[in-house]
């Protein structure tokens, strides 16, 4: 039976090092729940203090109604898939799909049946005779995945799993274990460095810095309204603008160091007021045109074709540098020293105040606990 788990102002320590100061969530019962962030933002941290595997210096962790803070790992009723995949050279596919089912207390027969039930779900099961050193990088991990949740875990908890694999199978690999997981529907914690991963397979996100927890919304909430400036840049590519906010005859407009004014609704009836922001401008959100006369200036440094899509590298005339993405054209791209003028979709403009970075946009999803 699938758990939620609850965190109620977890604290880790390492010495007089502060890692984790106090962090609240919430994990869904079934969910796809993945922790995303920087290299040291403390997201593996948090993993192994859920697995049992870190000391927890304060706050307490639920599984359901059940506090598991001193409860020994091995009784937690987890599966865990690591970054190595940590699977037994010794032992061939089916003797490690079935290792875990030895201690509960099954027959041999059952042992047998659940072994290759689960070879055939991860569609390994032609490989069973088979040693580790004989099958891929993609073949491991489906045999660590196999021998995760052979034993019917609770929780199913994986740290980077596809991070030693190539682009290619990262993609085949993400897809195995969403459709996985959702066929399973068993509470799972991912955690990856990967932001097109984590949009990818997560049902929510939880964007972390620092041991800080920035925002926890659904991959769409965070992508179109970041909660603040950091969970902006780290999700998806984006152009940071200098710019004001102005309030004129009750409405509000965004002005850019480059002189640009446009009216922008949503602002946060009590965000109403004049100041300093940055704006947040996706590169698929500026609109293009060589033969406008009104709009930012700007000159085009470099372009790169991508096939469907062309991107462009230009300079404001503010000096500001930009990253533009245009649906590529039949005809040409546009030449580098090419004077360009450039437009805002303010639909799906983010402005952050400069001193706070919080979003000043209605319409942001946040889904971290109240206290």
């Amino acid at each position: 039976m699938s758990n939620n788990i609850s965190i109620r102002h977890a604290v880790k320590r390492y010495g007089d090092n502060t890692v984790i100061p106090d962090l609240s969530l919430e994990v869904k019962q079934g969910e796809f729940f993945t922790l995303l962030g920087p290299s040291g933002c403390g997201k593996t941290t948090l993993l192994r203090m859920i697995a049992g595997f870190n000391s927890i210096e304060g706050g307490d962790f639920y599984f359901g109604d059940n506090r598991i803070n001193d409860l020994n790992p091995s009784k937690r009723n987890i599966g865990m898939v690591f970054q190595n995949y940590a699977i037994f050279p010794h032992l061939t596919v089916r003797k490690n799909v079935e290792f875990g089912l030895k201690y509960k207390k099954l027959s041999k027969e059952q042992i047998t049946k659940r072994g290759e039930e689960f070879m055939k779900l991860m569609q390994i099961d032609e490989f069973a005779d088979r040693l580790p050193d004989r099958l891929s990088g993609g073949q491991q991990q489906r045999v660590a995945l196999a021998r995760a949740l052979c034993i019917e875990p609770d929780v199913l908890l994986m740290d980077e799993p596809l991070s030693n694999l190539d682009a290619k199978l990262r993609v085949e690999m993400r897809t195995v274990i969403k459709n996985l997981q959702h066929n399973i529907n068993i509470t799972t914690v991912y955690v990856t460095h990967d932001q097109e991963e984590a949009m990818a397979i997560s049902d929510r996100i939880a964007v972390m810095n620092a041991g800080v927890i920035q925002h926890v919304g659904t991959p769409k909430n965070i992508y179109q309204r970041p909660a603040n400036l950091f969970v902006s840049t780290f999700i998806g590519q984006s152009n940071l603008l200098d710019g004001r906010l102005l309030v004129r005859d009750g409405r509000t407009y965004i002005e850019t160091a480059a002189g640009y004014r446009a009216e922008i609704k949503g602002v946060k009836e009590d965000c109403r007021t004049e100041r300093e922001i940055i704006l947040s401008v996706r590169p698929e959100e500026f609109i293009l045109d060589v033969d406008a006369t009104e709009g930012i200036e700007a000159v085009v440094n470099d372009c790169v074709f991508l096939g469907l899509n062309t991107h462009y590298f230009v300079t404001l005339s503010s000096g500001e540098e930009a990253v533009i993405i245009q649906e590529s054209s039949i005809d040409s791209i546009i030449e580098p020293g090419t004077k360009i003028r450039l437009t805002i979709n303010t639909e799906k403009l983010n402005i952050f105040d400069r001193e706070t970075e919080k979003n000043l946009l209605n319409g942001v999803v946040n889904d971290l606990p109240e206290d």
